[in-house]
């Protein structure tokens, strides 16, 4: 037996029944049964097939709108994901279905311009006193109000995941616990999340997906950095002198780690790293923070995004007044056409105007856009969900007239 076999997350898991539970039945397909497919295979093709995956394609990871095409974006780096947690889940003996569902939808709530499109939608939530942003928590609520699919009739629903992959995708976030990482045992309101990491995953499958993102990006981001001329030989040479188990390519830092927690991991101390990879992973982080994140050639981007979104925010934002909102953005439509009416489109989804014309809709209505408070989230969510090229291209629209 695999060492972690006993607590596969399948139908002899006592959790299983509250990990397939969904909010809302799931339509039945027009051809064939609901047997082909488990529940959690479902939630994989649902969320592959929806936009919010397709536009992982032209967000950024760390390096905005490169011109190489060999650079890291979202959707490479979630398939990084899937990839090593499927490894390990395989490895050690639990269920690859969750691991795969969990690792596709992880990172859906990203914003544009990657960890810093994030830190300024957060400031501009913050300042506008909304709750803080952040994209585990962006996640789970695009997962559970804004992507829509057409079921069988041709309505337009919301995705209606199983619980357990909603939980992979809010508490993936964060750094994991040296002593070993373990599920928690209590089923929460989702919801009841409040900030970053508050809660450990509720599966063990949950918690490779948590380690997997963490180990995915160490050697990919240094392999980009090294293309893009960020890091030169000699970084890379210095370093490699101060550790003694791996050299800095990604395929030689996804392999040692991986081995290394499969090694060492033990239903009873949880899922770990040795003493010695778990210091070569944090000198490996400590590495990138220092000669990549925070690297001078990054800053240029940092205020080019705080510009980006801070316009496109205020612009909107502009148009607020109660009930007259919408006319208002209607009005503006002469000035500011594609971005007036591409938000309003987007509204019509969520709100109760009357944009939706033939579409058909089966979905939860979630904002009053007479209500500032509601007006304003909605904004936030709307950039959210932009890729990087889509929010160059609005905000080129404002300065072209």
């Amino acid at each position: 037996m695999k060492k972690f076999e006993s607590v596969q997350m399948n139908n002899k898991n006592p959790k299983w029944e509250n990990v397939i539970s969904r909010e809302k039945k799931l339509y039945s397909p027009t051809f064939g049964t609901d047997t082909m497919r488990s529940e959690l295979d479902r939630d994989y093709t649902r969320i592959i097939n929806c936009n919010a995956y397709r536009r992982l394609k032209n967000k950024t990871q760390v390096f905005f709108a490169p011109d190489d095409d060999h650079i890291c974006t979202r959707i490479e780096h979630v398939n990084l994901v899937e990839s090593i947690s499927y490894t390990i889940a395989n490895y050690l003996g639990l269920n690859v279905e969750l691991t795969k569902a969990i690792s596709v939808g992880h990172d859906l709530g990203h914003t544009p311009f990657g960890h810093q499109g994030e830190k300024i939608l957060n400031e501009i939530s913050v300042r506008e006193g909304l709750e803080k942003f952040w994209h585990g928590k962006n996640g789970l609520e695009l997962v559970d109000n804004f992507e829509l699919l057409r079921d069988t009739e041709g309505l337009k629903r919301n995705l209606s995941l199983c619980y357990g992959v909603r939980d992979g995708i809010i508490s993936h976030c964060g750094s994991f616990p040296k002593k070993g990482l373990k599920p928690r045992d209590e089923f929460i309101d989702l919801n009841n999340f409040l900030k970053s990491a508050e809660y450990m995953p509720y599966t063990w499958e949950g918690c490779i997906v948590k380690i997997a993102d963490n180990i995915s990006y160490i050697g990919r981001d240094i392999e980009d950095a090294i293309t893009m001329g960020v890091l030169k030989d000699k970084d890379v040479q210095k370093f490699n002198s101060l550790v003694e188990d791996v050299k800095i390519t990604n395929t030689n830092i996804i392999n040692y780690l991986v081995v290394d927690l499969c090694e060492n991991s033990s239903l009873k101390d949880g899922l770990k790293f040795s003493e010695k990879a778990n210091d070569t992973m944090n000198k490996l982080i400590e590495f990138n923070n220092e000669k990549i994140y925070k690297h001078d050639i990054l800053k240029p981007m940092v205020r080019y995004c705080t510009l980006f979104m801070n316009e496109l925010f205020t612009i909107l934002k502009d148009q607020f007044d109660g009930e007259n909102t919408v006319k208002n953005l209607r009005k503006m439509r002469s000035f500011y056409p594609e971005l007036m009416s591409e938000f309003l489109f987007w509204l019509s989804n969520y709100s109760l105007i009357d944009e939706r014309k033939e579409e058909k809709y089966n979905n939860k209505i979630i904002f009053d856009i007479a209500n500032e408070k509601d007006y304003k989230k909605a904004i936030i969510t709307y950039l959210s969900g932009m890729t990087d090229k889509y929010i160059v291209k609005m905000y080129n629209t404002l300065i072209s007239i």
